[in-house]
């Protein structure tokens, strides 16, 4: 499909969303690592974790309370091969960085590691912090809890997150195998992005407290905050498209976040206090690092990883179907459409830049305008 929305240059939107969290009292390198996270995803054509959650999801956030700018991630256990952070409520992009970094230094050594942050917020998309694994020659495994969206097999309540189990692996191709997504039919950010677009939610994905499924995305969003409505696991629900699959995923990310923390979970990441205030989000993150070098050596892990993944592409296609492709393709293909223009922006994004630059008067002026 054609794009309509206008663009906004990299290096200007950068800029701009840098001086903003700054402006929102974010320290000025947390606030690089922030805006990379962000505009990563929109990079990769993931547009429900991208400049569509800047404002409503992290400025709005410290302006109620629930996140902190100046994060204060303080390392609480720290072995050989693990790590434990918490990140006392500030900014989990800021606190999964510095794990990603101290993990990547031990696998180094050691050739695995591992690590978990707790008392966190939304990281942004799973598949940055495995992708920094990737970038150094290893594999990465990450996983976040989140505020409860997704009801389990046979059940209508919202009692998980959306609870990402994303692996990035590299290989001897331009792009590395990247597996990032919900263990849910749907996340919320997307969700998001069809209100925003003026879209339906697509069938199967949501249902209500009477186990209809529903598709307004203006209502669904309502309702999500209400307990009322509740995302179907992935796979959808019952077990005839086998959502138990899902659901089983999505527990496996709930234990692995808050139990190697002891931390809160499920119910109690909702954000909400019982006088129906906003509250701490307290989420936590896991991440695993695998240095192949310790196993058959690093080039021989990315050629047959690049082996698999070519022969799966070449396979025989579905009648009317011209390609198949692997987990990261898509991604790649859509930096190379975007990486001249920049980052698409609609309408409503289009008023929170001009808001949030207004407010913090910021000198930027964007193309749209």
């Amino acid at each position: 499909m054609m794009e309509t929305r206008p663009y906004v240059p990299w290096k200007l939107m950068h800029d701009f969303m840098t001086a903003a969290f700054i402006a929102y009292g974010v320290p000025a390198e947390d606030a690089e690592i922030c805006t990379d996270v962000l505009l990563e995803s929109d990079r990769r054509g993931i547009e429900s974790h991208g400049v569509n959650r800047f404002k409503p999801i992290y400025l709005d956030r410290i302006d109620n309370g629930t996140l902190l700018p100046v994060t204060n991630a303080e390392i609480i256990k720290d072995t050989p091969t693990t790590c434990v952070i918490d990140a006392h409520d500030g900014m989990g992009m800021v606190a999964s960085h510095k794990m990603m970094e101290k993990l990547i230094e031990k696998a180094r050594v050691y050739g695995m590691a591992g690590g978990a942050v707790k008392n966190s917020t939304h990281y942004g998309i799973a598949g940055y912090w495995s992708g920094m694994a990737e970038k150094a020659g290893m594999i990465g495994i990450t996983g976040t809890n989140a505020r409860p969206a997704v009801a389990p097999t046979f059940g209508v309540e919202n009692m998980m997150g959306t609870n990402p189990l994303t692996f990035s692996m590299p290989t001897d191709e331009e792009f590395p195998f990247c597996l990032d997504c919900a263990t849910s039919a749907v996340q919320r950010g997307k969700i998001e992005y069809y209100a925003r677009s003026g879209h339906p939610t697509p069938e199967g994905m949501v249902i209500g407290a009477d186990g209809q499924t529903l598709t307004d995305s203006e209502y669904i969003l309502t309702a999500l905050k209400e307990g009322t409505a509740a995302l179907a696991p992935l796979g959808g629900t019952g077990d005839a498209n086998c959502g138990y699959k899902g659901y089983g995923y999505s527990v496996v990310v709930e234990i692995l976040s808050a139990a190697l923390n002891a931390a809160p979970f499920m119910k109690a990441l909702s954000g909400i206090d019982e006088n129906g205030k906003p509250k701490m989000y307290r989420l936590s993150h896991f991440f695993f690092v695998i240095n192949p070098e310790f196993f058959c050596g690093l080039d021989a892990f990315k050629k047959t990883a690049g082996d698999i993944c070519r022969a799966l592409r070449a396979s025989k296609k579905a009648p009317g179907c011209d390609r198949i492709y692997t987990a990261g393709e898509k991604e790649y293909l859509a930096w190379l459409d975007r990486k001249d223009k920049g980052v698409p922006v609609g309408d409503s994004v289009q008023k929170e830049l001009l808001y949030v630059r207004d407010r913090c008067k910021l000198p930027f002026t964007f193309p749209f305008e």
